[in-house]
């Protein structure tokens, strides 16, 4: 054994005597921080999440959904010390797996920090800002001179560790930094098994919840250094990925939800079309700082679509179709140049029978491709041996996961609830087939 890693023993004896602070959660109870883990929560650009609102507009059609990044945050923390834990006391890891402290103390801060760089208004600005919010927070992180002197100082750990754990696109040779970022955004990520329950707790719906306890106590290192579970969650693995499409399907992609993100979108692609707003001027903003540059934008069509959804007057689905990918024309307007080109076709069409419909009124929702991460081994306990998720499950079989994703994915019109939805159908499908 390498004399500089210390035992798991060590480790898990080292973490719990800094646990001196407590934070109370609804989803986890008490979060246990170390005194320079609890300065980082109250960090400026940490506070800043507090404006930030988890779900972005879905409070319109649950008006329990005002929870926030920062709460999030800190689940994604609580459930990533819950799993090293685990980790550290399940197995001697010491003979072939390097955990160290500051490898730990940089997995904990990544995953408070994992959203510094989060958009407003949930996902309504992925499609308008290319830089993903990971890359975006990782160069927060590494300019904020307040987060690198907690990080450094503080805590005692590598912001460029924390960044690369972070921002996967960093190169990293280092086989720790790579394993945390590999948990950080895999099938049993902290992120994952906080946001299902934190965003069903607070919509009132009882899909998402997981018993991520359980979870927990089953989980392994393999010797490639990914993570395992063992056969006996089976069941649970099944139904995380369950609830996650049934969040989708019911919450994250209601139509009232699709159709808000849809709004705002379009604002600020017209904006950013027309000049008014530039990409620059988007990131590092809160949920308020996005109202008030929208605000700026006087009595354009932007503003008029922004106010809308502020107001909770949603444009209606009035056209919903299958997304099929062996479709060349649904592939060509899954393109944000094409969509919007066909939103313009489409209000042509209609306003020769609506001639006082306005350009911007026309909606055009395509909604991108979810993963279900069905790879995770499986130990099974009476040979051995390992298996694939997707093997091992009866029921989420490859045919079943791809069933999934495609039947999520769908094209839907926006628009005021005058506009018939037969006439507006044969439209959209003129173009689509």
């Amino acid at each position: 054994m390498n004399p500089s890693i210390p035992r798991p023993q060590s480790i898990i004896e080292t973490l719990h005597r800094e646990a001196t602070e407590i934070i109370r959660d609804p989803i986890h109870h008490d979060i246990p921080f170390s005194a320079a883990m609890k300065t980082l929560t109250g960090s400026s650009v940490m506070m800043k999440l507090h404006s930030i609102r988890q779900l972005g507009p879905a409070y319109l059609l649950y008006p329990g959904a005002q929870h926030t990044r920062y709460e999030h945050s800190l689940g994604v923390y609580a459930v990533a010390r819950q799993m090293l834990l685990s980790l550290l006391s399940r197995e001697p890891y010491e003979n072939r797996f390097p955990f160290t402290l500051d490898g730990i103390h940089a997995f904990f801060t990544a995953c408070l920090l994992h959203d510094v760089g989060h958009f407003p208004y949930a996902h309504a600005l992925k499609d308008c800002i290319k830089e993903e919010h990971e890359a975006i927070g990782a160069k927060k992180i590494e300019q904020d001179q307040q987060l690198r002197e907690i990080i450094t100082n503080q805590i005692g750990t590598s912001v460029s560790a924390v960044c690369q754990i972070i921002d996967s696109g960093r190169t990293c040779e280092d086989p720790e930094i790579l394993f945390y970022r590999s948990v950080l955004s895999g099938t049993l990520d902290p992120d994952k098994l906080d946001y299902l329950c934190r965003d069903a707790f607070y919509c009132g719906v009882p899909y998402g919840v997981q018993d991520v306890d359980y979870l927990l106590r089953h989980i392994g290192i393999t010797e490639n250094n990914s993570l395992y579970l063992d056969d006996k969650a089976l069941g649970a693995v099944e139904h995380l990925l369950f609830s996650k499409y049934l969040m989708y399907k019911y919450v994250y992609w209601h139509a009232g939800t699709r159709s808000a993100t849809a709004m705002i979108k379009k604002a600020v692609l017209l904006a950013r079309t027309n000049g008014t707003l530039k990409d620059e001027e988007l990131t590092h903003l809160d949920d308020h700082q996005f109202a008030n540059l929208m605000d700026s934008l006087t009595d354009s069509a932007s503003r008029k679509l922004f106010d809308r959804v502020r107001e909770g007057r949603l444009f209606r689905e009035t056209v919903r179709i299958p997304y099929d990918h062996e479709n060349e024309n649904h592939r060509r307007y899954s393109s944000e140049v094409q969509r919007i080109a066909l939103e313009k076709e489409i209000w042509k069409d209609l306003g020769v029978i609506y001639p006082d419909l306005k350009e911007y009124m026309i909606v055009l929702d395509i909604s991108e491709k979810v993963t279900f991460e069905s790879n995770l081994p499986i130990l099974n306990q009476k040979t051995g041996s390992m298996e694939v998720f997707n093997s091992a499950s009866e029921l989420f079989s490859d045919q079943l996961v791809t069933l999934f994703t495609s039947s999520l994915r769908e094209f839907r019109l926006f628009s005021p609830e005058r506009i018939d939805s037969s006439i507006a159908e044969q439209i959209v499908r003129k173009y689509l087939w």
